[in-house]
């Protein structure tokens, strides 16, 4: 974290380019770029009336004042998750099924434990992709009901990206999303209920992972082979 004392804001804002300004994407970048306005002490140093008739009167005058330091909206201190998600970039592409499938555990884990840990239950599910040649997809499910057990969540990433049908692509990242949060406990009903049994497992793994350590409880499919003596 850092601090900028309020004598020194303008000395470390305007210098920094005009996409560190909140709200400036490649489209209002592009405009700047037009008018020649490539720092936020450019941005500080043009007319209000000039920005407005070029970004529109909600743009130009948020850019005017955020350039300047002012920011006149209110600070939202504990304002609530919309998704829980991990991704991780590989140091080199995969190709195989079953180590992909391990690496969707391994995200699946990571954020159903972020899950269960701010009390909450998700509804929708996305998976995401991105291949060797940097193109990208993602697939998404909305169940039913809401859930927050690793099992489950996995089975469904598990289909989403069996689904995709692309044996041999060759994979860079991969990342589970959970959306759709809801506090609400999810009311098991007679008639198709879930099995049983994964909520109360997860937590108990829940609880020894935070005595013991993340490594402590781990999915056998995540639990690498010790090599023998002869392979050593």
């Amino acid at each position: 974290m850092l601090e900028i004392k309020s004598d020194r804001i303008l000395e470390f804002l305007h210098p920094l380019p005009v996409r560190a300004i909140w709200g400036v994407g490649p489209k209002t970048a592009e405009s700047l770029d037009r008018l020649g306005l490539h720092t936020v002490a450019d941005i500080a140093n043009t007319p209000r009336s000039t920005l407005i008739r070029a970004l529109g009167d909600a743009t130009g005058e948020s850019l005017y004042e955020l350039a300047w330091g002012r920011d006149y909206r209110d600070v939202v201190v504990n304002e609530p998750e919309k998704s829980i998600g991990n991704e991780e970039t590989f140091s080199r592409d995969i190709d195989s099924p079953e180590e992909i499938l391990r690496e969707f555990l391994r995200m699946t884990e990571k954020a159903t434990a972020r899950l269960r840990d701010a009390n909450l239950f998700a509804k929708t599910i996305t998976i995401k992709i991105k291949f060797a040649d940097f193109s990208s997809i993602t697939r998404s499910k909305t169940l039913p009901l809401a859930i927050d057990s690793t099992h489950e969540t996995y089975e469904v990433v598990k289909k989403l990206y069996l689904a995709l049908r692309n044996d041999g692509a060759r994979i860079r990242l991969v990342g589970v999303s959970l959306g759709n949060l809801q506090e609400d406990v999810p009311v098991q009903l007679e008639l198709g209920a879930r099995e049983r049994g994964w909520r109360e497992a997860d937590s108990a793994i829940d609880k020894a992972t935070a005595r013991f350590g993340r490594a402590s409880v781990r999915p056998g499919r995540l639990i690498k082979p010790e090599k023998s003596q002869d392979e050593a």
